[in-house]
């Protein structure tokens, strides 16, 4: 696909080596854009690239078809439903704890 700006450089990864949720979420201004409009989200956005591990890059309006949530009230709101929506569709490369620390003996 091509991308509007390339996914790994500065406007893409919003100055670091960011990924899937951050990305999103450095997109907006937690004191001005709330109430945000899923729709308008994606209207501006809709075709911005965002990795989600080193080999996956996806449109933040695919990510979005998976977003049941019209309008967030503020920016919890919008973590936690894109969370959601990022673990339930695999979009969500964090395995967990679990994964590198044995548990109790």
């Amino acid at each position: 696909m091509d991308w509007p700006h390339d996914p790994d450089g500065e406007q893409g990864s919003e100055g670091m080596r960011q990924y899937g949720h951050a990305v999103l979420a450095k997109k907006i201004d937690e004191g001005e854009d709330f109430p945000l409009s899923a729709a308008e989200y994606v209207e501006q956005y809709g075709d911005h690239p965002i990795r989600i591990d080193h080999e996956t890059v996806v449109s933040v309006e695919e990510i979005f078809e998976h977003v049941e949530t019209e309008e967030f009230d503020d920016f919890v709101a919008f973590h936690q439903e894109l969370g959601r929506a990022m673990r339930e569709n695999g979009y969500w490369f964090y395995e967990g704890p679990e994964k590198f620390v044995d548990g109790p003996a």
